[in-house]
């Protein structure tokens, strides 16, 4: 899994992706991410072949939080084909995400 990653151009991250994406935006002071924090953990070994898992940080990312409009966090928002197809925001249980994934992919 992707973790605390520098990017140089995140649109061109998603759009080099042979694999839909999942952007994780959190922040280290936030409870809530910490929780999600071990939930895709195991998202990402279940779906590691299919999906890519990708964490931003938006303290250190502020503008490409502010490009896909996050308010709350934790914000999950799944990109196919480079494009936001599904937002998720605030913490999800494992299975109603793992369950979510499966529709999406």
């Amino acid at each position: 899994m992707a973790t605390k990653q520098q990017f140089k151009n995140f649109a061109e991250l998603l759009a080099q992706s042979n694999v839909p994406v999942l952007v994780d935006f959190y922040a280290d002071w936030c409870g809530p991410c910490q929780m999600m924090a071990a939930i895709l953990e195991r998202v990402n070994a279940q779906f590691q072949q299919q999906l890519r898992v990708v964490k931003i940080d938006t303290e250190k990312y502020p503008e490409i939080a502010s490009q896909y409009q996050v308010q709350a966090l934790p914000t999950l928002v799944f990109f196919k084909h480079g494009q936001p197809v599904e937002r998720i925001e605030g913490v999800m249980p494992a299975d109603a995400l793992i369950q979510k994934l499966q529709t999406l992919l």
